[in-house]
């Protein structure tokens, strides 16, 4: 018999597992491929993805598909009601690069995090997709379609819009097909990096 797939929102004690299946799931998307590139994945997967998802799970939410114990897809969201947090993350990535101003993930991360700072837009309150992530082996499966089908009818049952920045063209067909439409402009990275598409759900 099949194992049903269960959208919820994961608490502490996922954590471990939620870590695991988010480092695993979010190596290859362009955003964080662009900032690792060249460079070992064993920084991010002991540190990055550990600090992001303790960080997500105690001021944001974290949603996930899964299949009895098995996390297929991890997603981030916050509730955005002003500018303060992007303008913080941008300035924590700042002083992460003063501190090694040779590596280049700190350089690349700051370059990220203040182009999405600046651009971010000012209406609020609105829903932001930090991320949304599936493991290799459960693409194609549907689990982030699950995640983005259930936290779209909450935005849009709470009359909130959601925001999101798709890295590729692909993913932003995706998002087209889940009601999401693009804005007027899009957002190349440096030195070969995606072009970052921003994209609002208005229910």
């Amino acid at each position: 018999m099949e194992t049903e797939l269960i959208v919820r929102q994961a608490t502490s004690a996922d954590r471990d597992a939620v870590v695991e299946a988010f480092g695993a799931a979010w190596l290859d998307e362009a955003g964080t491929a662009w900032v690792l590139e060249g460079n070992p994945v064993e920084i991010f997967l002991a540190e990055h993805a550990p600090a992001m998802i303790d960080r997500a799970l105690h001021d944001d939410e974290v949603w996930i598909a899964a299949a009895g114990a098995e996390i297929w897809a991890v997603s981030i969201w916050q509730t955005v009601i002003s500018a303060d947090r992007v303008l913080a993350e941008a300035a924590e990535a700042q002083a992460l690069a003063d501190a090694a101003p040779d590596v280049r993930p700190f350089q690349r991360l700051t370059t990220l995090t203040a182009l999405l700072a600046r651009e971010h837009p000012r209406e609020f309150p609105h829903r932001y997709l930090q991320v949304i992530a599936t493991v290799p082996q459960r693409r194609g499966s549907g689990a982030g379609g699950a995640i983005l089908a259930d936290r779209l009818k909450a935005a849009s049952d709470a009359g909130v819009p959601a925001f999101l920045e798709a890295s590729t063209e692909r993913s932003a067909r995706l998002y087209t097909r889940r009601g999401f439409v693009r804005d007027n402009m899009t957002h190349t990275l440096p030195d070969g990096g995606p072009t970052l598409i921003p994209m609002w759900f208005r229910g």
